[in-house]
């Protein structure tokens, strides 16, 4: 594993769940970390922009206690996600705040920039960059990032279109840092899965959509349980970059999800106003893995399934290869 000791040594599970626009909440995320796996959300979701200070106070006064409480397992570290796009207008300030928190993890996406990553190095924090093409991991490795985030098909909200094991084995090829991979993670299984292939970590976004925490509507976290890969719509529409959402909500708010057109690239939006907000907040982003998702539950609870899930997957994966041992140990 090429993950610093220091996060690898608080994980009970190789999982981050990720950030949800409006729906990661301090609450998720301190259940997320006490449960052993790490907590994000989007600095944008801070509103305003001075909330953001009360929220990184009481998650790093929070964490710090539980960890004072319990020595022997302490929680897992949190992360923070910045838009680095220039329709973010709050940048410098949300950076400036990570800065003064200590934040142990910061994901950085639609944009790699040196100074960011050097004021989050400035106190021994770690920037990973969420990732599409191998072009773009590139520049977010020659710009300072000390990891990646590879954004797979199937993934919540903005997605790639490319295989998770063709994207994680060319990646591989020429890294051999810190990696995530993002795509239709919502058991144990996956999270094995996405080990064999070749990341460290796992990023879980949509099973936490469905969690007592998480700072999403009952209709929405009810449609994350009754759907299924086939309910999920791969489009730019709604922000100008490729991503999936739910049908249903596409429906709900009086559009045909088999007749939208194509969204102008270079007018995509990702900053701080309310016509952003309202887009996410009435079109429900969500992966293609949440067949896996059967009830909404307290998010320790879901953490607690994904690591039977996953000792299962570990198990029976032994058991798989045993013959195929046996077979290389009587070879001539």
């Amino acid at each position: 594993m090429s993950l610093p000791p220091s996060l690898a040594s608080k994980l009970r599970l190789p999982v981050i769940g990720s950030p949800l626009f409006i729906i990661s909440n301090p609450d998720l995320v301190l259940a997320q970390c006490k449960a052993g796996v790490v907590g994000s959300f989007p600095a944008l979701n801070a509103r305003p922009a001075e909330a953001l200070d009360e929220w990184l106070a009481r998650i790093t006064e929070d964490l710090a206690a539980y960890d004072r409480a319990h020595l022997d397992e302490p929680a897992a570290p949190f992360a923070v996600n910045q838009i680095v796009h220039k329709s973010n207008d709050r940048l410098e300030h949300d950076v400036a705040a990570c800065v003064k928190y200590r934040v142990p993890i910061v994901i950085t996406s639609l944009g790699a920039r040196p100074d960011l990553n050097d004021a989050i190095h400035s106190y021994g924090g770690i920037v990973l960059h969420d990732v599409i093409s191998i072009e773009h991991a590139h520049k977010a490795i020659e710009r300072g990032a000390d990891g990646l985030i590879a954004v797979a098909a199937g993934a919540g909200g903005h997605a790639g279109a490319l295989s998770p094991f063709a994207l994680i084995q060319e990646i591989r090829a020429w890294w051999d840092g810190p990696l995530a991979l993002s795509g239709s993670i919502a058991n144990g299984s996956a999270i094995f899965a996405a080990q064999a292939a070749g990341a460290d970590l796992a990023y879980i976004g949509s099973a936490f959509i469905a969690t007592d925490e998480a700072n999403a509507t009952d209709a929405y976290k009810r449609a994350i349980v009754d759907a299924k890969a086939e309910d999920i719509l791969y489009t730019n529409y709604f922000t100008g970059v490729l991503g999936n959402y739910l049908k249903p909500s596409i429906r709900n708010a009086g559009l045909d999800p088999a007749a939208l057109p194509q969204a102008d690239p270079s007018k995509m939006n990702f900053g701080s106003g309310t016509d952003t907000k309202k887009a996410w907040k009435d079109i429900w982003g969500c992966g293609q893995g949440i067949g896996a998702v059967s009830d909404v539950l307290p998010t320790a609870a879901l953490v607690a399934r994904l690591a039977a899930e996953y000792e299962v997957a570990v198990a029976r994966s032994v058991r798989a290869a045993e013959p195929f041992a046996r077979a290389r140990a009587v070879a001539p």
